[in-house]
C-alpha cells in the first residue's frame, strides 16, 4: 500500500519538476529559487522573495502550496536533486550571490568611462570638446594635453575645441578607446545600465574620510607695478567704484573683499604694491592661496612687477597666475608680456608651460570672467579645504584704532568658525568679539573661513600676520597674553639677530639644508648681470647660494623687507641705500653689504658659504702610557704608569685600551708626579693617573691621551 502512492506521487514530482526546472534554468540567477523554499515553515518567509528576481516569484508562490497540499518532503528533495545535476553550485544559499557579483564587478572597473571587452578603457564623448573637458574626463590637468597637442604641432589653449580625430589620438595617448556618444547609447540600450552605478559608492566612500573636511574659497592677492591697474581691476571684479574714491589712484590700505562668483566665493586682497604681503609673511603668516600678477599690455615687466614676482616665488605654497591688463589700448603686446614672463621663469600655459596668463581689460571688462574661471579651476586643483568646527583661528590683515570704536581689526578666518562673544589671543593682545563686520558693513554673528571680517573688542591693536586663536576663557587668554608681553619686553633688551655674513652660520639649524640667501642691487643692468654670472660660478657641494631678488637701483626699503622675512643678506655693487631702507634695516638687524670690487665681494661670499657649514671634530692622539702597577689609596685605585712616547695632559681625554680593544674612554680625574699634581708628563717619566670614575686597571694596560679640536669646513 505505501508503495502504490508514492508512484503517482513522483509522477505528479516529476510534472512539477519539469515545469520548475524550465523556469529555473532559463535565467542564470534564479539559482535561488530551491533554496528559498526551505524557510518557508519559518517565521521569515516574506524576506528571502525580496532578495531573488520577480521571475521566480510566482513559482515560488506555488511551490510552497503545492508542497503542503502534497507530501511537502517528498517533493523537495526530488527537484534539488535535478537542480543540483544541472547547475552543481546551486544548493547552498552563499554560492548563489557569486554568479551575479562578477556582473557587478565588469562595469566597476570602468567607472566613469566604461571597460570594453578587451580589457580597455572605453571614453564616450560627442565632439567637439574644450581641452579643459576633456582633460576633466581622462582625470589629467589641461596643461598635459596642451603638451601633448604641441608634439601634435597644435598650439592650443585650455578653451581650445578638439574635433573627433584629435580627440582619438589624445585618448589612445593616455590609454582609453574613443567613441561618439551615440555608440553609448547603444551599448546602454543592449546591456543593463543599472548595475554599474551602485558599484562606484563603495571606493568613493573609502575615498571620502579624508574629504570630510569642507572645501573653503581661494583666498587671491593682486600684486605689480604702480597704475597697471590692480585696483582698477578688483573693482571690475567687484563692480563697486571704490578705486576712484582712493587718492592719487594708489591704494592707502589693505581692503579685503568676498565676491561671489557663479554660485562660489573667492576672497580678494588688494595690498598696498607688495610691501604689506611680505610684511606678513615676515611674522609667518601664509594668508594667500593664489597671487595674480598684474601686468600692463603696454609697459610689460616693469621693476615692482619683478619684485612682486620675486615676493611671490619667496612664499611657499602659493600659486601665480598673471592678469595682462590695459589690451584694449593700440600699444598693447601680450605676447612682449608672455615672453618676458618666460625669461623670469613663469612659462605662460599657453606655451606648453604652468602659468595661467589671462588677458583682461579692467576699463571694459573684457576676459574678466575668464580670469575668475581660471582662478575657480585653480582653486579646485588645490583643493582647499578647512574644518567648520572646532577652536576658530584667523590672520590679521590690518590693524586701526577708531574714534568710538577703539581697536578694530581685519581678519580672515582660517579654520573654524569665529563667532560674537568668543573670547581670543591674538599675538600678544587679547579680547573678546564684541561684534563682527562684514566687508559689506553689515553686522554678522559668525564668520566661517575665507571669510574677510572686522573685529571689535580687542584690548590692543595687533599686527599684521598675527594669528587670532579662539580660547575656553578670557582669563587663560589674558594670562597667555600678559606672559607674551612680558618676553616681548626681554627680546626688546637682547641685541637684534639677524644674519650677517660674519655670523651666518649661527642661525642656521643643523637639521635645514645649508642655504646663503642674498638680495642683489647693482649700478647698471650690465654689472649686475656680471655679478649674477660670477656668483653663479662658485661650486658647492655642501652650500648653495640662492638669489632671492636682483635688480638695478639703490637699496630700498621693499628690499629690505624682503630681507627681513627671507633672513637673507642685502648685497650692493656701486649703489648707494635709502635713508628709509637704512633706518629699516636698522630696526630689523638685516646686514647691507656695499661693494665696489667684485672679487672682494665674491671672496665674503665664499666665506660666508663656508661660515654656513658645522665645523669638524678632529681627533689628535698626543702620547701613550703604560700601566706598571696599581695602587690602592685611601682616594681611590690609582694606575702608576710610564709614559712610552709623546706626552700625557691633563686637560686631554684619555682612552684605555686592553689587548688593543678600547675599556674606557672619557676625561682624567688626576694627573701626578710623586705627590704633585702636574698639567703634563712628558715621555720616558713616571706619573700617577686616575681616570673619571674608572678603577679597574691592570698592569700592561694602554692609556692613550688625546686631544679634540673643531676645525672650519671648506666649500
Amino acid at each position: 500500500m505505501p508503495t502504490r502512492p508514492s508512484r503517482p506521487s513522483d509522477s505528479g514530482d516529476t510534472t512539477v519538476r519539469k515545469t520548475a526546472l524550465k523556469r529555473i534554468t532559463a535565467p542564470s540567477r534564479p539559482a535561488a529559487a530551491p533554496a528559498k523554499p526551505a524557510p518557508a515553515p519559518a517565521p521569515e518567509p516574506p524576506k528571502p522573495p525580496r532578495e531573488t528576481l520577480s521571475l521566480i516569484d510566482p513559482v515560488e508562490k506555488k511551490k510552497p502550496s503545492t508542497s503542503r497540499a502534497k507530501k511537502g518532503g517528498s517533493i523537495l528533495p526530488p527537484i534539488s536533486r535535478i537542480k543540483g545535476a544541472s547547475e552543481p553550485v546551486a544548493p547552498e544559499p552563499a554560492p548563489v550571490d557569486e554568479p551575479p557579483a562578477p556582473a557587478a564587478e565588469e562595469p566597476t572597473t570602468a567607472a566613469a568611462p566604461e571597460t570594453a571587452a578587451d580589457g580597455e578603457k572605453v571614453l564616450h564623448l560627442k565632439p567637439p570638446i574644450s581641452v579643459k573637458d576633456l582633460a576633466t574626463h581622462l582625470s589629467i590637468k589641461p596643461f598635459q594635453l596642451i603638451r601633448d597637442l604641441m608634439d601634435m604641432e597644435v598650439f592650443a589653449s585650455m578653451n581650445h575645441m578638439l574635433d573627433r580625430e584629435e580627440v582619438r589620438k589624445l585618448c589612445e595617448l593616455h590609454g582609453f578607446k574613443f567613441e561618439p556618444e551615440k555608440r553609448d547609447k547603444e551599448k546602454h540600450g543592449g546591456s543593463q545600465p543599472q548595475p554599474p552605478p551602485p558599484p562606484p559608492p563603495a571606493p568613493v566612500a573609502e575615498e571620502a574620510a579624508p574629504k570630510t573636511i569642507p572645501g573653503r574659497p581661494p583666498i587671491v592677492t593682486f600684486m605689480g607695478h604702480v597704475d597697471h591697474g590692480k585696483t582698477s581691476l578688483l573693482d571690475a571684479i567687484r563692480k563697486a567704484r571704490v578705486a576712484a574714491g582712493e587718492a592719487g589712484g594708489i591704494t592707502q590700505h589693505i581692503g579685503a573683499y568676498s565676491v561671489e562668483v557663479g554660485g562660489s566665493k573667492i576672497t580678494f586682497l588688494d595690498t598696498p604694491g607688495h610691501a604689506a604681503f611680505t610684511a606678513m609673511r615676515a611674522r609667518g603668516a601664509t594668508v594667500t592661496d593664489i597671487v595674480v600678477i598684474v601686468v600692463a599690455a603696454d609697459d610689460g615687466l616693469m621693476p615692482q612687477t619683478l619684485e612682486a614676482i620675486s615676493h611671490a616665488k619667496a612664499a611657499q605654497g602659493v600659486e601665480i597666475m598673471v592678469a595682462i591688463n590695459k589690451i584694449d589700448l593700440p600699444s598693447a603686446n601680450p605676447d612682449r608680456v608672455m615672453a618676458q614672463l618666460q625669461e623670469q621663469g613663469l612659462q605662460p600655459e599657453a606655451w606648453g608651460g604652468h602659468t595661467v596668463c589671462v588677458p583682461v581689460s579692467a576699463t571694459k571688462g573684457t576676459g574678466i570672467p575668464q580670469l575668475l574661471e581660471m582662478i575657480q579651476l585653480q582653486a579646485e586643483v588645490m583643493e582647499l579645504r578647512a574644518p567648520t568646527s572646532g577652536p576658530a583661528k584667523a590672520t590679521v590683515i590690518e590693524a586701526q584704532m577708531e574714534p568710538g570704536r577703539g581697536p578694530t581689526t581685519t581678519v580672515i578666518v582660517r579654520e573654524g568658525t569665529l563667532k560674537v562673544g568668543s573670547p581670543f589671543l591674538c599675538g600678544n593682545q587679547w579680547g573678546k568679539v564684541k561684534a563682527l563686520i562684514d566687508d559689506k558693513g553689515r553686522q554678522v554673528k559668525e564668520a566661517l573661513p575665507s571669510t574677510p571680517v572686522k573685529v571689535l573688542g580687542f584690548t590692543g591693536l595687533p599686527l599684521a600676520g598675527d594669528l587670532l586663536e579662539v580660547l575656553k576663557t578670557e582669563r587663560e587668554a589674558r594670562t597667555i597674553s600678559e606672559e607674551r608681553l612680558a618676553e616681548l619686553r626681554n627680546e626688546k633688551l637682547a641685541a637684534p639677530t639677524r644674519a650677517t655674513l660674519e655670523t651666518i652660520f649661527a642661525h642656521t639649524a643643523d637639521d635645514q639644508p645649508k642655504t646663503l640667501q642674498l638680495l642683489l642691487k647693482g649700478d647698471v643692468q650690465g654689472s649686475l648681470e656680471a655679478l649674477v654670472h660670477a656668483l653663479g660660478q662658485i661650486e658647492s657641494k655642501k652650500v648653495t647660494l640662492d638669489i632671492l631678488h636682483a635688480a638695478v637701483g639703490p637699496v630700498s626699503e621693499s628690499d629690505v623687507l624682503l630681507a627681513t622675512a627671507s633672513n637673507a643678506v642685502i648685497i650692493g655693487f656701486n649703489v648707494k641705500v635709502d635713508s628709509p631702507a637704512a633706518a629699516a634695516a636698522k630696526r630689523a638687524g638685516v646686514q647691507i653689504k656695499l661693494y665696489s670690487i667684485i672679487y672682494e665681494l665674491l671672496d665674503q661670499v665664499k666665506e660666508a658659504m663656508a661660515g654656513l657649514l658645522d665645523p669638524v671634530t678632529r681627533e689628535t692622539v698626543v702620547g701613550h702610557a703604560e700601566v706598571k702597577q696599581v695602587f690602592d689609596l685611601s682616594r681611590g685605585r690609582v694606575a702608576g704608569c710610564m709614559v712610552i712616547d709623546g706626552r700625557i695632559a691633563r686637560t686631554g681625554r684619555a682612552r684605555l685600551l686592553r689587548d688593543d680593544q678600547p675599556i674606557y674612554d672619557g676625561g682624567i680625574a688626576t694627573l701626578r708626579r710623586f705627590q704633585d699634581d702636574v698639567k703634563e708628563v712628558r715621555n720616558g717619566l713616571e706619573c700617577g693617573i686616575k681616570l673619571g670614575d674608572y678603577s679597574d686597571y691592570e698592569p700592561g694596560d694602554i692609556i692613550e691621551c688625546y686631544t679634540l679640536e673643531k676645525v672650519q669646513q671648506t666649500l
